[in-house]
């Protein structure tokens, strides 16, 4: 039985936090897909164009094992406005499944209401959100509180896919 893990992401995205982790999962065994707001083409901040695997409104959480949600500022900023998205999120933490966020992602999180009481990091300028919305943050590349994995920034994705796999690894 393939294990699939959800990546959402729209418009804005930070390319390396979106294709990195995609590609290290595949790579690792597990089918990815990338879940759009629809199904038209996103571009990364930097402009790599990618199609989406299918649309928010077409995606059910319990077809996952977990969630990667990339940075990028304007692309969680989106995100985080779309109640189907923050339904999404909130289901995947209720079942406890893995959520992964990296840099700006963790405002997507804060819009879903999941941070409170939760050790965790993001990048340095939404560091205040994260703190006002619960939050024991924390400078770390990569921090781990339960089912929640967060880290920085780019810099820190080998450190941060490390621990996304090391998690998926233990699901039987």
């Amino acid at each position: 039985m393939v294990k699939k893990v959800a990546m959402i992401a729209t418009n804005g995205y930070e390319d390396l936090e979106l294709h990195y982790p995609r590609i290290r999962l595949i790579e690792a065994g597990y089918e990815v897909d990338l879940i759009g707001l629809s199904e038209d083409i996103i571009k990364g901040k930097h402009g790599y164009p990618i199609k989406p695997d299918l649309a928010m409104d077409d995606a059910n959480p319990n077809d996952y094992i977990g969630l990667v949600l990339p940075g990028g500022a304007s692309n969680p900023d989106h995100l985080r406005r779309y109640d189907s998205v923050l339904n999404f999120v909130k289901s995947i933490n209720e079942s406890k499944k893995l959520i992964a966020a990296i840099c700006h992602a963790g405002w997507v999180l804060i819009s879903a209401r999941i941070l409170e009481g939760k050790a965790a990091t993001s990048y340095f300028a939404i560091k205040d959100d994260m703190i006002n919305a619960g939050v024991l943050f924390k400078d770390e590349a990569v921090v781990i509180d339960d089912n929640l994995i967060t880290s920085r920034s780019p810099e820190d994705l080998p450190a941060f896919m490390k621990a996304i796999i090391e998690y998926l690894k233990k699901i039987k």
